[in-house]
C-alpha cells in the first residue's frame, strides 16, 4: 500500500481524482467529511444510547455520543501526531502533493466520530439480541429464505457494518450516501471482510466483519481505490486494513479503557483508592506527585489522572505505530497498537476491573436482560408484518403496525434479506429510550 492511495479525497460518485494540492484549504475535504457526520441523524441518536450503562439517569455517564467525540479528540490528536512523523520520512507527500500533517488528523478524527455510528441501543447486547432473534428465536423460520452469507449477515448483526451501510447507502435520489472521502471510510474500516468465513486467521482484520452482502460492491469500490491488499480471491472477499485504522482503532481503546473505568469509579462500583492506584501505576513515570497530592477532590483527581494516562498512551501508541509502518503498509502487522503497548499488563488490568465490577455489575446485566426482550420483541411484530405484506397477506394489526414505520423501511418491493436486514437496521437505529417507547406501544401500555 501507499500512502498517496491511501490518501484518496474522491467520493462516491466523482468521475476523476481530487488532488490535494488543489483543495481550499479553509475547507478541506477530509474536515468536511467531519461537518456531514456530526449532523447526521445517525449520528444524533447517540445521544440516546449506552456506553457502558443502559439507560442510566445520572448526567456523569457516558452516552455513544459523548465517547463518540472523546473517541475523535483522541483521534485527531493521534493522526496530527502520526501525520508529522510520517511527512518526515515521505517528504514527497507534503512536497509533490501537497498533504499536511493536520489532514491524517482530520480523517483520523471524522473516522472516529463515525466508529460507532452503526451500534444498536442498549451497548453490546443489543447486537446480540438482534443476531438471537434470527438464531435461536423466532427468526429462525427465515433461514432457509436467504443465502448462506446473508444469513451469516443476520445472526452475527454486526454495528461496523451497518454503520458502513448508513456512511454508503444509496437511497433515491441521494446517491452514496454521506458521500465521505474513501480515505474516511477506509480508515472507517476495522474488519474489511465478510461474515463469512468467520474468524479464519488470529489476524485483528479478522475479528469480526466490516460490511453486509448489501453493500458489497460499495466496499470493492473503495478497497480498490484506495489500493487495500487483497486477502482473499474467489468467492470470499477480505482485505488489509487502512493503516489509519490502527489510530481509530487505538483512539477507542484508550477512551474506554481509561473513561469507562472514570465511570465505574463515579457510579461507586470500584472503590476510588483502589481505581487510583490502579491509574497511578500507569502513569508513575509523568505524574507530578505535588500537585496530584494537592487536589482536594475526587473528581480533580479523577480528571487529573484521566488527562496523564491518555496522553501517556498517545504517545505509546504513535511510537508502535511509526515503528512498524512497514509491516503496516505491507498488511502483515496482526495485532491491535495497544497490544504491543509497554503499558499492556497495566491496560490488562484496569480493563479486567472493569469487566468485573462494571460489565458485569447487576444493574448493566439487569437492563441488558430487558433489552434482549425489547428488541425481540420489536423485531418479531415489524418483520412478521413485513413478510406478511409481501406475500399479500397481512392483518389489519399488520398494516397498523407498518404505517408506524419511517418510509425506507417499511418497503416490501425487495427480497427478504433486503426485508430482514433493513428490519435489523432499523431496531439499531433507535435510542435506548426510543426502543423502550416503542415497545412499550406494542404491549399496550402506553397510548
Amino acid at each position: 500500500m501507499n500512502w498517496e492511495q491511501l490518501l484518496s479525497l474522491k467520493r462516491f460518485g466523482d468521475t476523476h481524482k481530487r488532488l490535494r494540492k488543489e483543495q481550499d484549504e479553509i475547507r478541506l475535504g477530509f474536515e468536511v467529511d467531519y461537518d456531514r457526520i456530526i449532523f447526521s441523524s445517525a449520528f444524533r441518536s447517540l445521544q440516546d444510547k449506552t456506553q457502558v450503562i443502559p439507560l442510566s439517569k445520572t448526567d456523569f455517564v457516558h452516552t455513544r455520543l459523548t465517547h463518540s467525540l472523546e473517541v475523535s479528540v483522541v483521534g485527531r490528536s493521534l493522526g496530527r501526531i502520526a501525520g508529522k512523523k510520517l511527512l518526515e520520512k515521505h517528504p514527497h507527500l507534503q512536497e509533490v502533493h501537497g498533504y499536511r500533517f493536520n489532514d491524517f488528523g482530520a480523517i483520523v478524527a471524522a473516522a472516529a466520530l463515525a466508529h460507532d455510528i452503526g451500534n444498536p441501543p442498549f451497548g453490546h447486547s443489543g447486537e446480540k439480541a438482534i443476531g438471537e432473534y434470527f438464531a435461536t428465536g423466532n427468526g429462525q423460520q427465515y433461514q432457509s429464505l436467504v443465502s448462506e452469507k446473508e444469513w451469516q449477515d443476520i445472526i452475527d448483526f454486526e454495528g461496523n457494518a451497518n454503520g458502513f451501510k448508513l456512511l454508503t447507502e444509496t437511497r433515491e435520489g441521494v446517491d452514496g450516501g454521506l458521500r465521505l472521502s474513501y480515505a474516511t471510510l477506509g480508515a472507517f474500516m476495522k474488519y474489511p471482510k465478510e461474515s463469512l468465513p468467520k474468524k479464519p486467521t488470529n489476524h485483528i482484520s479478522d475479528k469480526k466483519f466490516g460490511f453486509f452482502q448489501s453493500e458489497k460492491d460499495s466496499f470493492q469500490e473503495v478497497a480498490n481505490e484506495l489500493g487495500l491488499i487483497q486477502t482473499r480471491e474467489g468467492k470470499d472477499i477480505s482485505f488489509s486494513r487502512h493503516p489509519l485504522t490502527y489510530l481509530v482503532e487505538a483512539a477507542d481503546d484508550i477512551c474506554y479503557t481509561i473513561i469507562d473505568f472514570e465511570d465505574g469509579i463515579n457510579l461507586g462500583l470500584i472503590s476510588e483508592d483502589y481505581a487510583l492506584e490502579y491509574l497511578i501505576k500507569l502513569v508513575k513515570d509523568s505524574i507530578n506527585t505535588k500537585k496530584y497530592n494537592s487536589l482536594k477532590y475526587k473528581e480533580d483527581r479523577l480528571s487529573y489522572l484521566r488527562a496523564l494516562a491518555i496522553n501517556t498512551l498517545i504517545q505509546d501508541a504513535i511510537e508502535v505505530f511509526i515503528s512498524n509502518e512497514e509491516a503496516i503498509l505491507e498488511g502483515t502487522f496482526a495485532v491491535s497498537l495497544l497490544d504491543k503497548s509497554k503499558y499492556k499488563a497495566q491496560i490488562s488490568d484496569i480493563i479486567s476491573l472493569s469487566v468485573e465490577k462494571i460489565y458485569q455489575s447487576q444493574e448493566v446485566v439487569e437492563k441488558e436482560i430487558a433489552g434482549y426482550k425489547i428488541i425481540s420483541d420489536i423485531l418479531d411484530v415489524y418483520i412478521t408484518a413485513l413478510v406478511r405484506e409481501k406475500a399479500e397477506k397481512a392483518s389489519n394489526y399488520d398494516a397498523l403496525m407498518l404505517r408506524t414505520l419511517p418510509e425506507f423501511y417499511s418497503r416490501t418491493d425487495i427480497s427478504i434479506y433486503q426485508i430482514l436486514l433493513n428490519s435489523c437496521c432499523y431496531v439499531a437505529s433507535l435510542s435506548d429510550s426510543a426502543a423502550v417507547h416503542i415497545h412499550n406501544k406494542i404491549m399496550g401500555k402506553q397510548l
